[in-house]
């Protein structure tokens, strides 16, 4: 299932979310949310797994945010009803799509669950002009996700010359 559903989502991507799995792990899948425009995350990148059971899609997968965001709990399990925390109220009709939809829903929300912390919008804004440079220092993030990294530099040239010229 997993199979079509990559085939789906590079049909018919979520809005502002990349996603594939792991060339040698069907069962986990990076993402990278793109910071809505309009909210503190404006700007950010922010990397993220979900790891399926073999079960899937009878049972519900584990979703994590690596990049910290003000909002997750970096590299934490976040409590969703569409994660394992809620096998209960898991529904196999359930996609990689709607997971990610949930997540991006989720994150520009403001409830307290396991997995999720406060903090301002002010720490919010500073963590996402952030978020790419930290998603630099990991080798994963580089490899699955090289297509963003090239338009972020492409942006980004003459802020990164003056930060290189900086140090």
């Amino acid at each position: 299932r997993l199979q079509r559903e990559l085939k789906k989502l590079k049909e018919e991507p979520v809005a502002g979310v990349h996603a594939t799995p792991l060339p040698s792990n069907m069962l986990e899948w990076h993402f990278v949310i793109e910071g809505p425009a309009g909210s503190p995350y404006q700007g950010g990148y922010y990397h993220g797994i979900i790891r399926f059971p073999q079960e899937y899609p009878y049972k519900p997968p584990s979703i994590r945010m690596l990049t910290p965001s003000g909002r997750f709990e970096p590299n934490q399990r976040i409590c969703l009803s569409m994660s394992d925390f809620h096998p209960e109220t898991w529904n196999c009709m359930w996609s990689v799509s709607s997971i990610l939809q949930g997540v991006v829903s989720f994150m520009l929300d403001s409830v307290p669950a396991i997995g999720t912390i406060t903090t301002s919008e002010s720490v919010k804004r500073q963590l996402a002009r952030k978020s790419m440079r930290t998603n630099l220092k990991d080798k994963t993030f580089c490899e699955l996700f090289s297509d963003l990294i090239e338009d972020w530099e492409a942006v980004n040239f003459v802020v990164l010359l003056v930060l290189d010229a900086m140090q």
